[in-house]
C-alpha cells in the first residue's frame, strides 16, 4: 500500500500538473493583480479614461482580506489536489513531450476559453440561487466595487469548483503541459482584470469574439444579478441574462437587443 502510494507521488506528472500548475497559477495571478490593484489605489491620471465605475475601489479596505482569502484558497486547493492525487492522478492525460504546432496551441486555447465560460455560466448562475448564494457565493459579493486582488476573494468551495472547471478542457484533450500553463495564466488574467475596475481596450479579454472585457463582470458586481458568464457576453445575451441596465459594446441605448430581458 505504502509503496503504491509512493509510486503515485513519484509520477513526474504530479510535479508538472499539481505543483507546477499551482505555482504558475499563484505567480501569474499576482503578476496581473498587483499592478492593477496599484492602479486602482493610486488612480494615476492616465488611467481615468479606462475607469469603469465612478466611485473608486476601496483598496485600503479590501487588500488585506482579499490577499488572505487568496492565500487560504490556494492552500486549500493545493492540499486537496495533493491528498487526492492517488485517486485521480492516473486519469491525467497532460503531455510533457515536444511542443505542439502553433495552430494547435491557438485552437486549444480558444476552445478552452469558450468551453470554460459556458461551464462557468452554469456554475455562476447556480451560485445565485437559494442556499448556494447564502452559504457560498455571498462572500464574493460583499465587494461591490472590486479591485484586482479581490478576484479570488471567495468561499473555498467556489474557488475549488472554479478551478475544477478550468481543468475540464485540458484534461479532455490531454494537452501539452506548456499549453496548460498558458491557459492557467490566461484564467488568472481574467480573474484579476475582471475585478480590476478598468476596461483596458488592448487586453486579450476585449479581443476575443463575443468578449466584452472587464466591464462585463464589473456590471455583475455592481448589480448582483445577470452577466453570469466570465467575459463572453454573448452567452448572457442569448440566454437573456444581461445585468439590468448593462449595454453590450457597440450597442446603443435604443437598440432593443441591448436591453436586459
Amino acid at each position: 500500500m505504502i509503496d503504491a502510494l509512493a509510486a503515485r507521488y513519484a509520477d513526474p506528472l504530479f510535479g508538472w500538473v499539481v505543483l507546477g500548475g499551482s505555482a504558475v497559477s499563484m505567480a501569474s495571478f499576482l503578476a496581473f493583480a498587483l499592478p492593477l490593484t496599484w492602479i486602482a489605489w493610486r488612480r494615476p491620471a492616465w488611467s481615468a479614461r479606462w475607469r469603469i465605475q465612478t466611485q473608486p475601489a476601496d483598496v485600503a479596505r479590501w487588500f488585506g482580506p482579499s490577499l488572505r482569502a487568496w492565500l487560504r484558497n490556494n492552500a486549500v486547493l493545493l492540499a486537496l489536489l495533493v491528498v487526492t492525487w492517488p485517486a485521480w492522478g492516473h486519469l491525467v492525460t497532460i503531455q510533457v513531450g515536444p511542443w505542439p504546432p502553433s495552430w494547435v496551441v491557438v485552437g486549444q486555447l480558444l476552445l478552452f476559453v469558450y468551453l470554460d465560460d459556458a461551464l462557468y455560466w452554469l456554475l455562476h448562475r447556480a451560485m445565485h440561487t437559494g442556499w448556494l448564494y447564502r452559504t457560498i457565493h455571498r462572500h464574493h459579493h460583499r465587494i461591490t466595487r472590486p479591485c484586482a486582488i479581490s478576484g479570488h476573494d471567495m468561499h473555498p468551495v467556489e474557488f475549488v469548483l472554479t478551478a475544477a472547471l478550468m481543468l475540464v478542457g485540458p484534461m479532455l484533450l490531454g494537452v501539452h503541459v506548456g499549453v496548460l500553463y498558458v491557459w492557467i495564466g490566461f484564467r488568472q488574467l481574467e480573474a484579476a482584470e475582471g475585478h480590476g475596475g478598468f476596461h483596458i481596450p488592448f487586453s486579450p479579454l476585449s479581443w476575443l469574439p463575443g468578449g466584452h472585457g472587464a466591464a462585463f463582470h464589473d456590471a455583475h458586481h455592481a448589480r448582483f444579478h445577470g452577466n453570469y458568464a466570465g467575459i463572453l457576453g454573448w452567452i448572457d445575451g442569448v440566454l437573456g441574462t444581461y445585468s439590468k441596465g448593462y449595454r453590450p459594446p457597440g450597442r446603443s441605448a435604443a437598440d432593443p437587443e441591448a436591453a436586459p430581458r
